[in-house]
C-alpha cells in the first residue's frame, strides 16, 4: 500500500464501490463493546475528579503543586515520547494482521514482541530515573528548594513508565482478542489508591505549603502504586482470555522489523507533539512565576492549565476511544483484505457517532466553565481566583474539542492501513500552531490569562490539523463514485450540529448564570440541562439522526432503571 497522501496504488474491488447515502453501521457486538468501554471510562473519569479534587485540596494549584504535577507528568511524558503512541497505534493492527497469517494464530509473534517490548521498557525506566535532575531542568526553569522537590516527585513517578508500558502491552493483547473491559475499567483501582495516598496526607501530614522529604516520598510513590496496581489487575482478564506469555528472545527473521518500521514514525509523530508540549510546559511554569512576582492572587502557571486539560478531555476518553477502540480491530481487518470501502464505512460512522456527543459536551464545557471547575476544584487550598483561571482555560479548550475527537478517528484510520508516516506529516501542523500560538500568546497577555491565551492556541491548531488530515484520508479512501469529503453525508450531518450548537451555548451560559446564586453545582446542572435541551428540540427540524438516537437510548435506559 502506498505511504504517501493520495489514492492508493493498488486499488481493490472494493475500493471502487460507489459509497451509500448513509454508511453502514457497526455491529452490535462493536456497539456493545464501545458501551462496556464507555461506561468504565466514566466512571475512571469520575473517580479522577475525585482524585484531583483530593490533590487540589492538599496542594492547591502553587508552586508546590506545579512541582507535583511536573514531577507525575515527566513518567508520562518519557514513556509517550519512546513508546507510548508506537504500541497504541501499531500493536493491535499488527496482532489482527498476525492472527490472520500465521498458523499458530499469531500466538508465537505475540510472545517476541511483548518480549522485545518489555526489555526495551526497562532499560528505558532505568535511564530516565538516573537522568531525572536532567529532564525536568529541560521541562523547567526551576532552581533551588522547587527544583528539588520537583525532582524528588520525578524520581519517584519515573517507575511509571515501565508499569504504564506493560499495562498498554498488556491492554492491547487484550483488545485485539475482543476484550475490551478491562483496560477501560483498572484504572478506576488507580485512582483509588492515589485518592487514599492524598487522603492519608491531608488526615496527617498537611501542615504548610512546603512538603518534608517524607511527605514529598509518600505522594510520589503512592502515585507510583496506583499504576502499579492498574497493571496488575489485568491480569485475570488475561487468563480468562487464555493468554499465557512465553518470553521469546528469537527475534531476528521472525518480522518485527516492520511494527519496529511503523513504531519509528509513531515516535517522530510523539517527539513533535512533545516539542510542542515542551514549549507549552516552559511558557505555563513561566507565566505562573510571573504571576507571583508580580502579586497576582490565583495560580496562573502549568497546574491550572493541566486542571482545565483534565475536565476538557473526558468527554473524548469516553465517548471517543471507547468507540474507535472497539472498531479498530475491525477497520485493520477491512484494512488487511483490501476493504478500503469498509474502512471507509467505518470512520464514516465513528464520525457522525462521536460527533453527536462530543459536540455537546463541547457546549456544556464552554458555557458551565466557572461553575464546573468550582465543583471539582473549589476545596482546600484552591479558591475563587484560581477557579477564574482555570474556567478561562477550559473556555478557550472547548471549541477543541471537536476537532480533537475528529482528528482521533482520522489519525486511527491511517494506523488501521498500518500507515504510521502520514499522520506523522499532518500532525506536524498541530505541533507547529500550539507551540508558535502559545508562544505568541505567553508574550501578548498578561501573565493571568497566558494559560488562557495557551489553551485557545491549542484549539487553533487542532482545528486546522483536522481539516488538513480529513483532505488527506478522504484522497486515501476515494475511488471512482465516490464523493468529496465535504459533499459527504457525514461532514453534512455534522455541519447540521453547527446551528444548534449555537443555540445550546447561549441557553446554557443564560441558565448557568441565572442560578449562580443557588451554588455551583446548581449552576452547572442547569447550564448542563438547558444546552441538552436546545439540542433535544434542535434534533427532529435539523434532521440531527445521531442526537436522536442517543437521546432515545438514554431515555430508554432511565426508563428501565425505574422498574
Amino acid at each position: 500500500m502506498s505511504q504517501t497522501p493520495g489514492p492508493p496504488v493498488n486499488g481493490s474491488a472494493a475500493t471502487a464501490t460507489a459509497e451509500p447515502a448513509e454508511p453502514a453501521e457497526p455491529a452490535r457486538p462493536v456497539l456493545r463493546s464501545g458501551a462496556l468501554m464507555a461506561a468504565g471510562s466514566l466512571v475512571s473519569r469520575a473517580t479522577g475528579f475525585v482524585r484531583s479534587a483530593v490533590i487540589a485540596a492538599a496542594l492547591g494549584v502553587g508552586s508546590v503543586a506545579d512541582g507535583y504535577a511536573v514531577g507525575n507528568t515527566v513518567p508520562n511524558i518519557v514513556y509517550t515520547l519512546l513508546v507510548g503512541g508506537a504500541l497504541n497505534a501499531v500493536f493491535v493492527p499488527e496482532l489482527v494482521r498476525a492472527a490472520a497469517e500465521h498458523e499458530d494464530g499469531g500466538e508465537a509473534y505475540t510472545d517476541r514482541l511483548l518480549t522485545a517490548c518489555t526489555a526495551a521498557l526497562l532499560l528505558i525506566t532505568a535511564g530516565t530515573v538516573l537522568a531525572a535532575p536532567a529532564i525536568v531542568a529541560a521541562y523547567t526553569g526551576y532552581g533551588g528548594a522547587q527544583a528539588a522537590t520537583t525532582v524528588a516527585f520525578a524520581r519517584a513517578c519515573l517507575p511509571q513508565i515501565f508499569f504504564l508500558g506493560l499495562f498498554t502491552l498488556l491492554g492491547q493483547v487484550l483488545n485485539a482478542r475482543g476484550r475490551f473491559g478491562a483496560m477501560m475499567w483498572t484504572p478506576v483501582l488507580n485512582n483509588v489508591v492515589v485518592i487514599a495516598v492524598f487522603g492519608l496526607y491531608l488526615a496527617t501530614a498537611a501542615t504548610g505549603r512546603t512538603l518534608t522529604t517524607g511527605q514529598t516520598a509518600l505522594l510520589g510513590w503512592g502515585t507510583t502504586a496506583g499504576i502499579v496496581v492498574q497493571t496488575l489487575a489485568l491480569l485475570p482478564s488475561l487468563h480468562a482470555a487464555r493468554f499465557r506469555w512465553r518470553p521469546r528472545f528469537d527475534w531476528r527473521g521472525s518480522g518485527l522489523s516492520r511494527p519496529l518500521r511503523s513504531a519509528g514514525w509513531l515516535v517522530l509523530l510523539v517527539l513533535t507533539n512533545q516539542v510542542a508540549y515542551w514549549v507549552v510546559t516552559r511558557l505555563a511554569t513561566q507565566a505562573g512565576q510571573r504571576a507571583t512576582a508580580e502579586g497576582i492572587d490565583g495560580g496562573a502557571g502549568f497546574s491550572a492549565y493541566g486542571n482545565a486539560y483534565l475536565l476538557w478531555v473526558v468527554p473524548h476518553g469516553i465517548v471517543t476511544v471507547s468507540l474507535v477502540t472497539a472498531l479498530l480491530p475491525r477497520m485493520s481487518g477491512a484494512a488487511a483484505g483490501g476493504d478500503l470501502a469498509g474502512v471507509r464505512r467505518d470512520v464514516s460512522y465513528a464520525l457522525r457517532t462521536t460527533a453527536a456527543a462530543v459536540v455537546p459536551a463541547a457546549c456544556v464545557l464552554g458555557a458551565v466553565a466557572g461553575p464546573a471547575m468550582a465543583v471539582v476544584f473549589q476545596y482546600g487550598r484552591t479558591g475563587a481566583d484560581d477557579i477564574a483561571v482555570m474556567a478561562g482555560a477550559l473556555t478557550a479548550f472547548a471549541p477543541g474539542l471537536i476537532a480533537f475527537s475528529g482528528q482521533y478517528v482520522l489519525s486511527r484510520a491511517f494506523y488501521a492501513m498500518s500507515d504510521t508516516r502520514t499522520p506523522f506529516l499532518l500532525n506536524l501542523v498541530i505541533a507547529g500552531l500550539n507551540a508558535g500560538l502559545s508562544t505568541v500568546a505567553c508574550l501578548l497577555l498578561p501573565a493571568r490569562w497566558a494559560v488562557t491565551g495557551m489553551a485557545g492556541a491549542y484549539s487553533v491548531a487542532l482545528c486546522a490539523g483536522w481539516a488538513v488530515t480529513a483532505y488527506v484520508l478522504d484522497r486515501r479512501l476515494s475511488g471512482p463514485g465516490r464523493r468529496a469529503v465535504w459533499r459527504s453525508p457525514t461532514a453534512a450531518a455534522q455541519a447540521r450540529l453547527l446551528p444548534a450548537a449555537a443555540l445550546a451555548i447561549l441557553l446554557g451560559h443564560l441558565a448557568s448564570t441565572r442560578l449562580a446564586f443557588l451554588g455551583p453545582l446548581a449552576a452547572t446542572g442547569a447550564g448542563t440541562a438547558a444546552v441538552l435541551a436546545a439540542f433535544a428540540l434542535s434534533a427532529r427540524p435539523l434532521r440531527l439522526a445521531e442526537v436522536e438516537a442517543g437521546l432515545g437510548a438514554a431515555l430508554g435506559a432511565l426508563r428501565r432503571l425505574r422498574k
